[in-house]
């Protein structure tokens, strides 16, 4: 079919940006335009972002032209806690749309909020994590350990993928870090500690009886594994490489980790967040002491760090909260203000957005007191 004139949005046969494979970077300002072409169009567009589209205050057919037009957008995160699922996923998928799952946000302030991942997006984003393992040495076609939830949250499902695409077998033990967030609410650390430690003793059989040759973990349970001398051991003799991920980890101590506790291991971490259906990986080359680098799968997922009372950016170097951007074939949810703050670092060339450095959570979020407990 031809290209056909619409009024400047996009043609039909201009869609194929966003199916774009992981490794061809589309322009953002195209990417954009193909997206709201996608998700307004009616035959395309999810139930959701159709009707939502009749209470915004601009056409964002006609009015969204780039990348920079996604702050018109108002932050509808909250609006998805009651959503019905089916209601998210675009039509353009059809009648029997591949869904990998429902994933759900931790529930940390409020009740959770919950997005759908097609399959194309997931394949599409660890494809895209895949080559950040390769760049930072993570050995291919062995066994994974992690030591993460199987659900509602996305991150189950990554160790998955990764496990099986990138690695041979994937070993998982479930985590349940709500039930964690709440024994600690409820003040009883000790019930906590002692769920803590049970999951790390059934890493502790699994890294005794089999060739794990990959960890998946957070860093307070890897800070656990860290106090086990057996485990300090067995990792330092079997594993090749930890993935960690989660809210935070301090220079000093990754640096600890790199080259005094697990020096034979590849240290790498990554930072997301199930409302954008991904990560952020750690960029390569950081020197132990230097604080980790998070760097987006841009221009799908991107971040701003921003002063949360203006939504203005910071300076470079300066702490700001972080706001995550979505836009893609299976998603489109901008201006999500995220309950972390960061550091915000220049990203790298030809990337939109920007990176984030010392990630760190808000002390209180939507009126509640954040709690990390075993993330």
């Amino acid at each position: 079919m031809p290209a056909v004139d619409i009024g400047g949005r996009v043609a039909p046969n201009e869609l194929s940006i966003l199916d774009l494979p992981h490794h061809e970077a589309p322009d953002p300002d195209e990417l954009v335009r193909a997206a709201m072409e996608w998700h307004f169009g009616p035959e395309t567009g999810s139930p959701f972002w159709l009707k939502r589209a009749e209470t915004l205050d601009f056409n964002p057919l006609f009015d969204v032209k780039g990348f920079a037009d996604l702050g018109l957008f108002p932050n509808v995160a909250n609006e998805l806690r009651d959503v019905p699922a089916a209601d998210l996923v675009p039509r353009g998928y059809g009648e029997r749309p591949d869904i990998v799952g429902v994933f759900e946000s931790g529930g940390t302030t409020g009740a959770p909020k919950r997005v759908v991942c097609p399959a194309d997006w997931l394949e599409k984003l660890v494809g895209w994590s895949n080559a950040n393992l390769d760049v930072h040495g993570f050995p291919r076609h062995v066994d994974w350990l992690g030591i993460t939830p199987s659900g509602p949250h996305i991150v189950g499902e990554i160790f998955r993928r990764s496990a099986r695409t990138h690695g041979r077998y994937g070993f998982q033990i479930d985590l349940d870090p709500r039930w964690v967030k709440r024994l600690i609410s409820e003040g009883k650390g000790g019930q906590a500690d002692a769920y803590a430690e049970h999951v790390i003793d059934q890493a502790t059989f699994i890294l005794r009886t089999q060739d794990i040759g990959v960890m998946t973990v957070t860093p307070p349970l890897l800070e656990r594994i860290a106090q086990r001398e057996e485990l300090v051991e067995l990792i330092n003799r079997k594993v090749k490489a930890i993935r960690w991920g989660g809210t935070r980890m301090d220079p000093d101590t990754e640096a600890l980790y790199r080259t005094e506790i697990f020096p034979e291991a590849t240290l790498y971490g990554h930072y997301g967040s199930t409302m954008i259906l991904g990560i952020a990986g750690q960029r390569h080359g950081t020197a132990p002491g230097e604080p980790c680098v998070f760097d987006t799968f841009s221009p799908y997922i991107t971040f701003q760090v921003v002063d949360p009372a203006t939504r203005e950016a910071v300076a470079y170097g300066e702490r700001g909260q972080v706001v995550m951007h979505h836009v893609s074939k299976a998603l489109l949810l901008p201006n999500n203000l995220e309950r972390d703050t960061a550091i915000r670092v220049a990203a790298p060339e030809g990337r939109m957005g920007d990176s984030a450095a010392g990630i760190a959570p808000v002390a209180r979020f939507d009126d509640e007191a954040v709690i990390e407990g075993v993330y």
